[in-house]
């Protein structure tokens, strides 16, 4: 993930600012606890797309 492309991207509920999870390949909102894919290199910031994060994943 180009790290100039996310400073530009924000959560597209909040508005807030999004973290990159290598790992997973996911773009991640903790205010709107959301975690969004990245699918061949193109994130998909969908609110329907996007899966729920635990308490536990937050923690982290």
């Amino acid at each position: 993930m180009d790290t100039r492309l996310l400073e530009l991207l924000v959560c597209p509920v909040t508005k807030g600012p999004l973290e990159y999870n290598r790992e997973k390949q996911e773009l991640i909102s903790r205010s709107a606890r959301l975690a969004y894919p990245i699918r061949d290199g193109i994130p998909v910031l969908l609110e329907n797309e996007a899966r729920m994060l635990s308490d536990e994943e937050l923690a982290r």
